[in-house]
């Protein structure tokens, strides 16, 4: 069974940790949740603190991605911008980039591929606060809903979900119907 780790701590946008997750396991992926600690995190859901989800390692527990087949990138404004702020979770994007495993990050999680130094003459999207960050950090910045650009999946909004969830689900090599998919 392949695997997939999803990187978020609290503040993750709802429907972007939420939905991908439903649509991997739906298509018969194991997902494990990364964060800073143990515990719980909390999703922001569109004005207001949502849903918590179980965090099944911390970043400390975490040596190598082997056991992972891609990494998962939530957005919401808060939790990339704490994220990007550690250097365990910086490395861990660095590991599955080194071994060109599938990172799909959504909305604000681009900073995370940024702080990684991943972005570079890549063609990615987010949402459009994020695109002069990626512009400055050197990447073609392109407004669709989903750009696959090597092992990197970047998508702009909850609404890219679909798009979002079908690409990672057939880079790891599933077909599937995007009309099937957990959509915002």
């Amino acid at each position: 069974m392949k695997h997939v780790m999803i990187l978020a701590t609290d503040g993750f946008e709802q429907s972007e940790l939420m939905e991908p997750k439903a649509n991997l396991e739906k298509a018969g992926f194991e997902t494990t949740v990364v964060s800073l600690e143990s515990g719980k995190i909390r999703g922001w859901d569109q004005k207001d603190w949502g849903d918590a989800v179980k965090v099944d390692k911390t970043v400390d527990e975490i040596d190598s991605c082997k056991g992972y087949d891609a990494l998962l990138l939530p957005g919401g404004q808060m939790n990339p911008d704490i994220l990007r702020m550690n250097k365990k979770a910086v490395e861990i994007v660095k590991m599955f980039d080194h071994t060109k495993k599938p990172i799909a990050a959504i909305c604000h999680a681009p900073w995370m591929l940024i702080e990684a130094g991943l972005v570079e003459g890549k063609s990615v999207t987010s949402w459009p606060s994020v695109r002069t960050d990626l512009k400055n950090a050197g990447a073609k910045v392109v407004d669709k809903e989903v750009v696959v650009d090597g092992n990197l999946i970047t998508s702009r909004k909850p609404d890219d979900i679909p798009a979002f969830s079908k690409a990672l689900i057939e880079m790891l090599g599933v077909k599937v119907d995007k009309r099937e998919l957990e959509t915002a």
